[in-house]
């Protein structure tokens, strides 16, 4: 069967470093943090004090009030990313067309402050004051389906929840519907918006979060003093376009995605597996299903946490998979500034692929002052870099052994 040929014709997000795309590419390559004070739960009831929050988010900007109030904050971030990518590409939805358009949209954890909310209203007034719109507003499919829904498109329509994979999963699974030629565009991604009482809660029961009160210095990947990730919220949504109905509509193409990878490290829940086994994997299978070679890639977007394990098993992972050519590669962690969003991670982070491609500038890993010795390879430190990108990957990595890399080359 021919493989379509499949293109990204759009990006819109909602992130720490800016309401929309071209706001949050800009603070990125500029090394702007968006890390700041944990305000959306009490700092005081936590170890972890610091946030990549999205301030003044109004979604009314996007969608009716009363809307909104249906919705969780994630799926609003999913509405109005998708809304933007969508316009950024130009993309009509008709009648005619909209059978053929889909949405990928996941979620690490869905609607978490609904959850709780509801769950406080239930324990102090009893079921019958529980919102009606509880379990819609909750289930991590509702981004999709409400994009679906504000958009008009009618065809392919899925979630994918494989934590910090998700975003990542999703663009590879939507990239593959329109190779296969089910749909001739796909609006894909993640959104996440976990900075609640709960996830708070939990992230700090399981140490996973930094405990660095200075919101400068706390997300600091590859760095030898590294003490976890900051949590953060938002969504990235691509488009995705078969490159025949790109190209007969005129539209502008970001970069081409070629190849995909995605593995399970059966080892286990929340560890990776030694010496990042199954992300070499995942990035094996992404390289081969581009027909590239490893050294053909110039730039990798780590996952990247800043947590002892991810970035030192990550590096080891890098080195199986490109052997010498592992000096030679660019690599950033863009968590650095945005804080790690979870579900939402990888489809921003395949924006500042794209872009990196489209621009020639890789985006830096900033605070980065301390070599680890175990972490040895180019991180872009501090600065972003000038460099031409004929290939690039991008890597997420998620509790339960979830990996998966995505691969974008220039368009030619």
């Amino acid at each position: 069967m021919e493989k379509r040929r499949v293109v990204v014709t759009g990006i819109g997000a909602v992130t720490p470093l800016g309401k929309d795309a071209e706001t949050t590419w800009n603070n990125a390559i500029n090394g702007v943090s968006g890390i700041g004070p944990l305000t959306r739960v009490n700092a005081d009831d936590f170890p972890a004090k610091v946030a990549a929050e999205v301030e003044d988010f109004d979604p009314t900007l996007f969608m009716e009030k009363k809307d909104s109030r249906k919705m969780d904050r994630f799926t609003q971030f999913a509405v109005a990313a998708s809304i933007m990518a969508v316009k950024d590409a130009n993309l009509e939805i008709t009648e005619e067309n909209s059978d053929r358009i889909g949405v990928w949209i996941g979620s690490g954890i869905g609607g978490m402050e609904t959850f709780e909310n509801q769950f406080e209203t239930f324990l102090n007034k009893g079921y019958r004051r529980v919102s009606p719109f509880f379990v819609p507003m909750l289930i991590p499919d509702m981004a999709a389906g409400q994009v679906s829904i504000t958009l008009g498109a009618r065809g392919f329509n899925s979630c994918t929840v494989t934590a910090c994979a998700t975003g990542t999963n999703s663009i590879g699974d939507a990239f593959k519907v329109i190779q296969r030629g089910d749909a001739i565009a796909m609006v894909t991604g993640g959104a996440e918006a976990p900075i609640t009482r709960m996830s708070v809660a939990g992230f700090c029961a399981n140490t996973a979060l930094s405990t660095n009160p200075d919101p400068k210095t706390a997300c600091r990947p590859f760095d030898a003093d590294r003490d976890g990730f900051i949590l953060g919220e938002g969504a990235g949504i691509v488009v995705l376009e078969d490159l025949e109905h790109a190209l007969a509509r005129g539209a502008k193409i970001y970069a081409e995605i070629v190849g995909y990878g995605s593995t399970g490290d059966a080892y286990h829940i929340t560890a990776p597996a030694p010496a990042g086994e199954g992300g070499a994997r995942a990035m094996k299978m992404a390289i081969k299903d581009g027909g590239l070679e490893p050294n053909e890639i110039d730039y990798v977007n780590a996952h990247g946490t800043s947590t002892a394990y991810n970035d030192k098993f990550e590096t080891a992972a890098i080195k199986e998979v490109f052997a010498d050519h592992a000096g030679k590669l660019a690599i950033s962690s863009t968590k650095s500034m945005t804080g790690h969003l979870l579900g939402a991670a990888g489809g921003v982070e395949a924006i500042f692929t794209v872009k990196a491609i489209q621009e020639g500038i890789i985006p830096p890993t900033i605070n980065y002052v301390t070599p680890d010795p175990e972490c040895d390879l180019d991180y872009v430190p501090n600065q972003a870099r000038k460099q031409e990108i004929k290939a690039a990957m991008s890597n997420s990595l998620g509790f339960g052994g979830h990996n998966a890399t995505i691969v974008f080359k220039k368009y030619e």
